[in-house]
């Protein structure tokens, strides 16, 4: 079997053929041309964009009869440095240790067989040891004239600094979209192999910039396509979510079509897909909308043509407002995603809520412009001169559109305006009293329009309730006096039932001062058993009514009387040890006996 895959198949075999890392290739090249070349370089980059390449590149072309005539035309001379001896390649994966190191310097001391350069390329170097690393440094930093290392990495940000000081590093890029799927045409047309648009951009796309990965799809598909690669083969063959789902979500979304929205989800649910896979694939199909709306940011699409002209034509029946409330609420079930125990609901809810977007602002929008033209017909008695007379600030109907409030009709039904009374002829002796109920609208100012929460940030408007509540809690907030602390002290004593902890607290001294309550304890060992006493200081906030009260505990033995004297340690010889134990226990003296022993005593 002689099968080759592409990515080895056609791997570059020259700087001019490598994808996508001019800035690379073109600064290798004069430093080639001019004789410059660094003794240690570092390649670091994404998986799959040819760091790997490249060092086997650099390689060849500095061993090769004629450098400069390699580059400009591609001549390496009659010997295949493929297979030359002065290349070294070690995978440090698998070759990390610090005898595979002191190998690599041994190797060094010997010159090249043939050629100018020993050429040492260490794979994946960020897995070597510690050891390994510290070993190298000395051999890296002042390596003989004819040595020359090249690293390549995926992760920069694990090489020891002091590596790092050492060589010249190159940043390999992602290779663009373009880039690949030009790769992918010339391939198949040497393979004999037909591919539509929507296929190589599926594929250039999943590869996610790497070459390598794209490649592999490509034989993927090619092996069991008999040679057309078609998009619905595509699809079905990588198990993919089919775009067509997001343009008919869309349109169900728009159209207010619960039930069609539902059996979609359904039908992906059931084809394998999970939730989040689904919702944040449609935030990426209305962030392409979005982008469709101008002619200037369509470029930023990658898709097909065909792909292009189906989002503009769908962009056109959107609008901004949709589309930025809609990203909204992909993105807060993204977040919240993990942490729901009914994923299914989860995403069904986000849709249902996408589904009313546009029902609930025309609602808004045309509640807010009747709003002004009731004022001017029916003035407010209730109201003063200066309030009636203050200017309503005007908001264009773009701008209005796009700071809609819609978190009320989440909460409840839409409520009936009040229908005020007409004032009457007569002036009224006695001053106006203002309904309970009846809400006095002031005009809103356009900073706070632009505030407006959306529709489903919900957790902002409770987390503006709870403030005004802790502000209002706080105003009503009585003054607090050392006797009414005591108080509740006491009270929480006489439930203690801890010998222990019930003596501290007796002991203890309360002091108030500037909202804050200190206790002094005479001991460390006291500090500690009030501080495990997280009920009482739960018990002081909440029946003074004041969470923000500041409680602190210091010790100061200075405020406590001495009640007890240190006394000289005496210490006991064994006959007095003796007469003690036989005092608490008469009966060792017969256990003396019985075991005949003899006791000392001179001791």
């Amino acid at each position: 079997m002689s099968f080759v895959v592409s990515a080895r198949k056609y791997r570059p075999k020259s700087f001019d053929e490598v994808l996508g890392q001019s800035h690379v290739t073109d600064t290798l090249k004069s430093a080639i041309l001019a004789d410059k070349l660094a003794h240690a370089f570092l390649f670091t980059g994404p998986r799959g964009v040819g760091k790997t390449t490249c060092a086997r590149i650099l390689a060849k072309v500095i061993n090769s009869p004629d450098p400069k005539k390699a580059i400009t035309d591609h001549d390496f001379g009659e010997v295949d440095l493929d297979v030359s001896l002065n290349i070294f390649e070690l995978d440090a994966a698998s070759n990390n240790s610090v005898e595979h190191v002191r190998n690599l310097i041994e190797q060094v001391r010997f010159q090249p067989q043939q050629g100018q350069y020993k050429v040492f390329i260490i794979d994946e170097v960020h897995m070597l040891s510690q050891s390994a690393f510290n070993a190298f440094l000395k051999t890296l930093e002042e390596p003989p004239p004819y040595a020359i290392f090249i690293l390549a990495t995926t992760e920069k940000h694990k090489i020891l600094p002091t590596i790092l000081s050492r060589c010249q590093i190159f940043d390999f890029k992602r290779i663009q979209i373009s880039e690949v799927i030009t790769q992918l045409e010339t391939i198949a047309a040497q393979e004999s192999i037909t591919i539509d648009d929507d296929s190589k951009y599926v594929i250039a796309e999943m590869a996610d910039g790497a070459m390598r990965d794209a490649l592999s799809i490509f034989d993927r598909i090619a092996s069991s396509s008999n040679g057309n690669i078609v998009y619905d083969d595509l699809v079905q063959k990588l198990n993919l979510l089919d775009q067509d789902y997001y343009f008919k979500m869309t349109e169900a979304l728009l159209a207010q079509d619960k039930t069609t929205v539902m059996t979609l989800f359904h039908e992906v649910l059931m084809n394998g897909f999970e939730g989040d896979h689904f919702i944040m694939g449609l935030a990426d199909h209305f962030r392409d909308l979005l982008l469709c709306q101008d002619q200037r940011s369509v470029r930023l699409i990658d898709a097909s043509e065909a792909v292009k002209q189906r989002f503009l034509a769908q962009s056109k029946l959107t609008t901004g407002s949709f589309l930025m409330t809609a990203l909204h609420i992909c993105n807060e079930n993204d977040i919240n995603y993990p942490k729901a125990k009914n994923k299914r609901l989860h995403v069904e809810i986000a849709l249902l809520k996408i589904c009313y977007i546009n029902q609930l602002i025309e609602n808004k929008t045309s509640t807010t412009a009747a709003a002004p033209n009731a004022e001017k017909k029916t003035p407010d008695p209730t109201l003063t001169p200066q309030e009636q007379t203050k200017p309503i600030v005007k908001v264009s109907p773009l701008q209005e559109k796009e700071v809609i409030d819609l978190s009320d009709e989440l909460e409840t039904e839409a409520e009936q305006p009040i229908e005020k009374t007409q004032p009457k002829t007569q002036p009224d002796p006695q001053p106006a009293i203002k309904p309970i109920n009846e809400v006095l609208i002031k005009p809103t100012s356009e900073a706070t329009l632009q505030n407006t929460p959306s529709i489903s940030n919900i957790d902002s408007l409770l987390t503006i309730v709870k403030k005004d509540r802790a502000i209002e809690e706080q105003r009503t907030v009585k003054n607090i006096t050392i006797d009414d602390v005591q108080q509740i002290w006491d009270a929480y004593k006489e439930k203690t039932t801890t010998p222990s902890t019930r003596g501290v607290l007796e002991k203890s001294h309360l002091e108030l001062e500037n909202n804050t309550i200190e206790i002094i304890v005479a001991s460390v060992i006291g500090k500690e058993i009030i501080q495990q006493e997280i009920g009482l200081m739960q018990e002081i906030r909440s029946s003074l009514n004041n969470n923000e009260l500041d409680i602190t505990i210091t010790i100061d033995k200075t405020r406590f009387p001495v009640t007890e004297v240190e006394l000289p340690k005496k210490y006991l010889s064994f006959r007095e040890k003796y007469d003690l134990m036989v005092e608490k226990n008469p009966e060792l003296e017969n256990l003396i006996k019985k075991l005949n022993l003899k006791k000392d005593n001179n001791a």
